[in-house]
């Protein structure tokens, strides 16, 4: 497209500038960059064939939205590798609440499950945790779907009802979890997550209380900002006392005695009332979980209609780089000696700071285009770069959005254009080139078309990266974006 040729050559911007008035009346011919077939995409599916994964076929359908990326990550487990930092975190939960909390026989009183495949159902994943059918959260934009049934779990909560169903009332569930996201230091499309629920019977819940024999953990009443309309006020301050009691015995072994607690109101669909859990750690107020009582319908229809109890949830990546001062969510999956040895420990409570590696030079590369008139979403792009550019990107930017203001009887881009042809038939423009560029560009657009401009941040963990490198990265990047999101490049 004509604006492409303007970028890459702004010094011959008479000659360019007199070829967009020829583009600006052909409008007939189909542009470089406009969509490509549905079947040239890799980020959609292809009704008919299938998809093999972890031992199972799953039939693709126009659901089916995952990348070699993030294939390539399914089944590596690295909170069961051992030493791997997720691990350290992993274990210390786990030993921690066997070491707390015992069940009648001086067992534990908590099982674990860390080995759950990822592929879930959407019903597992949505239905089963009470998020409704229009609940932005479902949005394929935001998830990995193998088809319109299938998926890689968001969360693990996915578990949650599964695990309840069969009559357990302990359980810490560990596991990798898929989101669509942007790129930075903080967010990976792949992360680990750590969830607990814990169910009480009216006994379990009311012993040592005085009297508790009359009290009861079910009412029929109002919904309010502090309970269910189910539950009893008695029942949800004790559920709701020993679940931060819980979180907060559990994040001081993790960080340490004299740490600084407070909860935040919040809303998830499976719980209320809900929390964030936030730390004061060196300063700085971090929020570390999410958690809350869980909703009464779902332990209901799990089958535990006699029990009452809560449920929460952390990140591992999250609490792992916090403790042990990991700069960059993308060394987790590093093979690098350099970072894996530092967290061979004794004892894996020990104390342990990560000692950085030399740190490389950066390259900054911008990406700008022209989106398609529907279906785009910045999760399809940032999957692109992952994809094309695997963990040499360190981060990208939306550095510039602009939307383009022509419309029918606009006078004031009516004068622009025309003293653009004025100055192509003088050939004697006294607008600097960047002003003709972007005025240029202008008279190529149709009404209202927006344009996006990224700034990708490539850096190697390892060593430094050579231009010719970073370049033609770059390009496959631009290559695949045209090809596969059906943008225009402005390249």
């Amino acid at each position: 497209m004509v604006c492409l040729a303007l970028i890459r050559a702004a010094h011959e911007h008479i000659y360019l500038v007199r070829k967009v008035s020829h583009v600006c009346r052909c409008h007939q011919h189909r542009p470089w960059g406009s969509r490509p077939a549905a079947s040239q995409s890799a980020v959609h599916g292809a009704p008919g064939r299938v998809l093999e994964l972890l031992g199972k076929s799953y039939p693709q359908d126009d659901h089916t939205n995952l990348t070699q990326k993030v294939l390539s990550k399914v089944g590596r487990n690295l909170h069961n590798r051992k030493f791997h930092p997720l691990w350290l975190i992993k274990e210390r939960v786990k030993e921690h609440f066997y070491q707390q909390y015992m069940g009648r026989s001086r067992t534990p009183l908590f099982s674990v499950y860390d080995q759950l495949p990822p592929v879930v159902t959407t019903w597992q994943n949505f239905d089963s945790l009470l998020i409704p059918a229009d609940h932005p959260s479902r949005k394929k934009g935001d998830n990995y779907y193998l088809n319109r049934e299938h998926m890689l779990r968001a969360h693990t909560s996915a578990h949650q009802w599964d695990l309840l169903h069969a009559g357990l009332n302990a359980f810490l569930v560990v596991g990798d979890v898929y989101r669509r996201d942007q790129i930075d230091s903080q967010h990976y499309p792949v992360f680990h997550q750590l969830e607990g629920v814990r169910l009480f019977s009216k006994h379990e819940l009311f012993a040592g209380v005085k009297d508790g024999e009359s009290l009861e953990l079910f009412e029929e009443s109002s919904r309010s900002a502090h309970k269910q309309e189910t539950h009893t006020m008695e029942a949800v301050k004790l559920v709701e006392f020993d679940l931060k009691q819980v979180l907060t015995r559990l994040v001081t072994h993790l960080f340490g005695d004299g740490l600084e607690v407070r909860w935040v109101d919040c809303y998830f669909p499976f719980t209320h009332p809900s929390f964030e859990m936030e730390i004061n750690f060196r300063g700085e107020w971090l929020e570390v979980l999410g958690c809350g009582v869980m909703e009464q319908q779902l332990v209901n229809s799990a089958g535990a209609q006699d029990r009452i109890g809560w449920a929460f949830g952390l990140g591992l990546e999250r609490l792992a780089m916090v403790l042990y001062d990991i700069p960059d969510i993308r060394l987790f999956w590093s093979e690098d000696e350099r970072f894996l040895k530092q967290f061979r420990l004794s004892d894996i409570n020990q104390n342990v700071k990560f000692q950085p590696l030399s740190k490389y030079p950066a390259a900054f590369n911008d990406i700008s285009f022209w989106l398609p008139s529907e279906n785009y979403t910045e999760n399809d792009f940032y999957d692109i770069v992952r994809t094309v550019g695997g963990d040499l990107v360190e981060k990208v930017d939306l550095i510039d959005k602009f939307e383009h203001p022509k419309a029918v009887g606009n006078s004031v881009l009516d004068t622009q254009e025309t003293t653009i042809m004025a100055d192509v038939q003088n050939e004697q423009s006294s607008s600097s080139a960047p002003q003709l560029l972007k005025l240029a560009c202008l008279a190529t657009c149709e009404t209202h078309r927006t344009s996006h401009c990224y700034r990708i941040t490539y850096r190697h963990m390892e060593r430094t990266l050579s231009q010719r490198e970073v370049s033609s990265v770059h390009q496959a990047v631009q290559e695949a974006a045209v090809q596969l999101l059906g943008v225009e490049g402005r390249f």
